[in-house]
């Protein structure tokens, strides 16, 4: 389907039954091809404690769950499972939303005692994934964060983020907010069937080039870099992070655990017949053998020979474009309550 990254759904891991078809045309293609669906949820909580040391932050949010992007390597589609969703098309056509999420925020900021750290909008999902221009949550969020002056990063693959400039640009104000924008490949065929509702490079690449003349920082994410398909553009990337005026960029190697692991391999030889076999065998080569790592430190930036070749290139590219590569620290020192404590006295 036009805008699917996944092929199929997956059986549930959770799911003690399943259901196939005795042949193809049993297949509801009417059913498969529906329009997105927006199930709301009410959570208890929106900031997450995290506790990965493969990660940059300690605190992140998602106002959504599931992801219209559709990027067939999503590290976040397992996370479905724990809904009775499907991490394949369920995952993109069944998004979850949080319409509490702006006053959960207020409610966690005026906690006791609380200690203001960067908060990373996008842990799992995208922030600014279509589900946005509808609902809004993403932007709500930012005013919470403008009115109590509390920092935060933002990653996303979509151009949406520049609606809410003018926020954007207040929060700069007071140095609290930088923003990764996370581009996989320059070539537009590739995206489409790679992460098909994500905004195009050129649209991302006008928005960092926007960012960087509003002196918001911004820098380049290639995440994943995946052998056959995006590992020979790293240069080309980082050329033209360079010149549209980040301050520099990081890099992950794919990985495919879970149920992302079938997922990827049917999308592979769906979109790659040709070449199916090659992708995955490199991807093994950068996990011992496996097509995922769960071992810290490992899983993100691989191992062997492999690996090592893409380091190199990711090297060279840093050093020619931005040998002086410092992720900026953002004020947590201008973190205020003190009007929501005044408007509590009448």
């Amino acid at each position: 389907m036009k805008g699917q990254g996944a092929v199929n759904n997956v059986k549930n891991r959770f799911d003690k039954t399943e259901t196939v078809p005795f042949w193809e045309n049993d297949y509801d293609y009417e059913e498969i091809k529906t329009k997105t669906e927006f199930i709301k949820v009410h959570a208890k909580t929106i900031v997450n404690q995290v506790k990965s040391i493969d990660l940059p932050f300690i605190q992140s949010l998602n106002p959504y769950q599931g992801c219209e992007h559709g990027c067939s390597y999503c590290y976040a589609r397992p996370t479905h499972e724990y809904w009775s969703l499907n991490a394949g098309v369920d995952f993109e056509r069944k998004i979850l939303y949080k319409p509490d999420a702006p006053a959960l925020l207020e409610k966690y900021f005026q906690k006791k005692n609380y200690i203001p750290n960067p908060i990373s909008f996008s842990g799992n999902t995208d922030c600014y994934q279509p589900a946005e221009r509808k609902f809004m949550l993403t932007r709500q969020l930012l005013e919470v964060c403008l009115k109590y002056k509390h920092p935060l990063t933002i990653i996303t693959k979509n151009a949406l983020l520049l609606r809410d400039l003018d926020i954007l640009k207040k929060l700069r104000e007071d140095n609290l907010v930088a923003v990764a924008l996370s581009i996989t490949t320059l070539d537009e065929e590739t995206r489409r069937v790679l992460e098909p509702r994500t905004s195009s490079a050129a649209n991302k690449l006008r928005a960092m080039k926007v960012l960087s003349e509003n002196d918001i920082p911004v820098f380049g994410m290639i995440a994943p870099i995946i052998p056959a398909i995006n590992s020979h553009e790293i240069f080309a990337l980082a050329e033209q992070f360079h010149l549209n005026g980040a301050f520099g960029f990081a890099s992950t190697m794919v990985r495919l655990n879970d149920v992302v692991e079938p997922i990827f391999i049917e999308w592979a030889k769906t979109h790659y017949p040709d070449r199916a076999d090659k992708i995955l065998n490199q991807i093994r080569c950068l996990h011992e053998g496996n097509l995922g790592s769960k071992i810290p430190k490992e899983r993100m930036k691989g191992s062997g020979i492999l690996a090592d070749s893409f380091h190199q290139s990711i090297k060279i590219a840093k050093d020619k474009f931005f040998p002086n590569f410092v992720f900026p620290e953002l004020n947590k020192n201008s973190f205020s309550i003190s009007k929501s404590q005044q408007l509590t006295l009448f």
